[in-house]
């Protein structure tokens, strides 16, 4: 999966913690299988999913976990 500026309707807010988790869903992951690939720990990614975290280090281990393409942050 690969996230893009035109992978996103732009009259929406792009929303790193939707995307992250629809990623996520997409690939078939579940919490615990992405915080074993990515090192991160499930609380770490429950953060990430709601919004809370948004650290560039932890998103950017996400999206390669998840193998997507990042924006620039």
């Amino acid at each position: 999966m690969t996230m893009s500026q035109t992978n996103f309707d732009k009259s929406q807010p792009v929303s790193i913690a939707g995307a992250i988790a629809e990623g996520r869903r997409a690939s078939g992951y579940s919490l615990e299988d992405l915080a074993i690939t990515c090192g991160l720990t499930v609380e770490e990614l429950e953060a990430i999913e709601a919004g809370a975290d948004q650290d560039p280090a932890h998103v950017r281990r996400v999206a390669a976990a998840l193998k997507l393409q990042t924006l620039a942050l």
